[in-house]
């Protein structure tokens, strides 16, 4: 097999970077020297096995875990060991897994949670557009959020994060546990998320979703990157792709 490629930095601004990042839960060491790097306006998948770091790498840049060494860099400011809080402020945006939104809320209630004001150089979103961007909300905004779907969730949770009016969102496993007419949606918003200049890092598990949406991919395995490079490089390395990709 030949030698994993390493993390380069891609061409243009770049927006966010994590160099040589070592995260632990407990004693337990997740990630291991972990570099990679997402330039403005890209959508970068990062790949790997379940358990292979991809969570951990998104909680790190948002700070909820705190990385032991090395650097986070959001737009050329160092944003390592900051609050959460003040990560979310400076134009971040995460969208867990878990879906966590106010089941209790209507949809309008959920969106009105998460609003923020606007940033120079990113896009203003009002509800207005958001409707246009997930018609599914559209139709059920005046619902709990406990009535509506798994994949309605997810909409919802991307949605709320959206009203914050991030430069760059973090998105963990979009695709998981959600009906397949839904994930087609998903990899549609997520494109049209790019077309409006957002930069998107997302986890996945599901290579075929990653290919419909991504610029590029970063494969890691023990919380270390093992790949970074466009879907073209992949596929030219399948043997890449079997050593840590396949079930």
């Amino acid at each position: 097999m030949a030698a994993p490629s390493s993390p380069r930095k891609p061409r243009g601004p770049m927006m966010l970077e994590l160099e040589s990042v070592d995260s632990y839960y407990g004693k337990a060491q997740v990630l291991s020297d972990l570099s990679l790097t997402v330039g403005a306006g890209q959508v970068v998948a990062l790949l790997g096995r379940n358990g292979a770091g991809k969570t951990t790498t998104l909680k790190s840049v948002m700070q909820l875990v705190r990385p032991r060494a090395g650097r986070v860099t959001f737009r050329g400011q160092d944003i390592t060991r900051l609050p959460s809080y003040k990560v979310a402020r400076m134009g971040l945006g995460y969208v867990p897994e878990e879906r966590r939104i106010f089941t209790d809320l209507t949809v309008l209630e959920n969106l009105e949670v998460g609003r923020q004001p606007a940033r120079d150089g990113s896009v203003a979103w009002t509800q207005g557009m958001l409707f246009d961007l997930f018609p599914n909300l559209a139709e059920r905004r005046h619902n709990r959020g406990k009535a509506l779907s798994g994949g309605e969730q997810q909409m919802l949770t991307i949605a709320r994060s959206l009203m914050g009016n991030p430069a760059l969102i973090l998105l963990d496993e979009p695709s998981e546990g959600i009906a397949p007419v839904i994930v087609e949606q998903m990899a549609r918003i997520i494109l049209q998320l790019k077309t409006e200049g957002l930069t998107v890092l997302l986890s996945e598990q599901n290579l075929h979703f990653a290919q419909a949406v991504a610029d590029a991919v970063v494969i890691i395995e023990h919380g270390s990157a093992k790949f970074a490079g466009s879907l073209a490089e992949l596929k030219a390395q399948p043997e890449i792709r079997d050593a840590y990709l396949s079930v």
